[in-house]
């Protein structure tokens, strides 16, 4: 039970998590270090000495899931196991490791009258994060939130609460241990719909930024709606790109990965781009090594004259995030055809180029601006946990404040400090 009284009015209800999670941002904003980082290792103790009923929990709500007909994308999504149960309170310890943000002195100079400024790094404030059906991201979330110094509101998918509430309450509970407000993270208990309408109208300006982590009607809505700003990616159409100067192995590794090794993820390869002059070297390699691994492959007309297997590709196959093990294939000319492609179709998300020619390397990455841009790697590690920062909220694909992962650093901003000895400005 959430520690607000409910009121019967949801908008009343809403307001008042507002105002708890305003007032406790303030003292989070001043928790040092070591109170921060001992919340993260308590809540991961808490939820390993839980493990078993959280997995029950879970399994029943997986079960629901199920019996309502939802995807194997979407189970997948939802369920937790005891692995991923030993990945939640991995991430937490990880987190807990990381340098702290706050207070950071990110840049200092002096001025000719004697003025001395710093620009400080500072917590950003109240965060809602709203998301569907991954419970874990309840976690992730929180502690990415609160170890930069904000306060939280949390609002996921009815379809995982009950096992959201068993996670948040690891948490509650260690707030309460370490002396810091319990309310600096509140979960969202209603399934009422209209409550992601309360968050996105930012809470009479209690909400200073709001994060979605779901499906594309979801995101679609908060970048529509919102009235606070938001980090966000809509849909993740990836790409990867194989060189004529790829080396065959690393080709055939890193498009299998980037398609298979989880579909349902936003980082998956949607396209695959090969090189004109590498096509009659690679493909039937890489087709064999994908349809092993049980992906269906829809061609361009270069694809079908080669290869009668694959399933003609459409022209909304560019632009479809499948999710699934379904990839889109093209023949482009070379590097500047890749470009173009990926320019015309991608949704910023995360690109690869394989390549043994680091020139051709280097114009790939200089000349394509998605959030993640990689070199001989699958786009499987667009992921924050790969990139060191312990978990993520989600990938950001604008282009202001943060771009790719979401971890401690991105839920920061600056202030700008300037220390005087009496002086006016003439």
């Amino acid at each position: 039970m959430n520690a607000i009284e409910k009121d019967p009015s949801l908008a009343s209800y809403m307001n008042a998590l507002g105002d708890a999670a305003r007032a406790a941002g303030h003292v989070m904003r001043a928790a040092s270090p070591d109170q921060k980082n001992a919340v993260l290792r308590e809540t991961a103790e808490r939820i390993g000495a839980r493990r078993e009923d959280i997995l029950k929990v879970n399994a029943e709500e997986v079960e629901a899931a199920k019996a309502r007909g939802q995807t194997a994308a979407f189970v997948d999504r939802m369920a937790l196991s005891g692995a991923r149960i030993e990945g939640v309170c991995d991430a937490l310890h990880e987190i807990a490791a990381l340098d702290d943000p706050v207070g950071k002195i990110l840049r200092e100079w002096s001025r000719p009258n004697g003025l001395r400024i710093e620009r400080v790094c500072t917590p950003i404030g109240v965060v809602a994060v709203i998301y569907e059906s991954r419970p874990n991201v309840t976690i992730d979330a929180a502690a990415i939130a609160l170890k930069a110094g904000n306060a939280v509101i949390l609002r996921g998918g009815s379809e995982c609460i009950e096992t959201s509430k068993a996670l948040f309450g690891c948490l509650r509970d260690s707030l309460a241990q370490q002396g810091l407000p319990e309310r600096a993270a509140q979960l969202v208990e209603t399934t009422d719909r209209a409550a992601v309408g309360e968050l996105l109208s930012g809470l009479s300006g209690k909400i200073d930024l709001v994060i979605p982590r779901g499906g594309k009607s979801l995101v679609a809505r908060v970048q529509r709606e919102a009235r606070a700003p938001v980090l966000s990616h809509l849909e993740g159409i990836c790409h990867v790109y194989v060189d004529r100067d790829a080396d065959i192995a690393k080709a055939v590794g890193i498009s299998v990965n980037s398609k298979m090794r989880r579909p349902g993820v936003c980082g998956a390869a949607e396209t695959l781009l090969i090189d004109q002059a590498g096509l009659d070297q690679f493909w039937t390699a890489i087709a064999s090594a994908l349809r092993e691994a049980g992906c269906e492959l829809r061609g361009d007309a270069s694809i079908q004259a080669i290869d009668p297997e694959a399933v003609p590709a459409q022209n909304d196959d560019w632009t479809t995030e499948y999710l699934a093990p379904i990839l889109s294939v093209a023949v482009v000319d070379g590097v500047e055809g890749a470009i173009a492609h990926i320019r015309k179709f991608s949704s910023g998300h995360t690109e690869s180029i394989v390549t043994e020619n680091d020139q051709t390397a280097t114009q790939f990455i200089q000349q394509i601006d998605s959030a993640i841009v990689l070199h001989n790697a699958s786009t499987q590690f667009a992921d924050g946990g790969e990139f060191g920062l312990g978990a993520e909220i989600g990938i950001a694909t604008g282009r202001l404040h943060a771009r790719g992962p979401v971890g401690v650093e991105e839920l920061t901003t600056y202030k700008n400090v300037v220390h005087g000895d009496g002086q006016t400005r003439p």
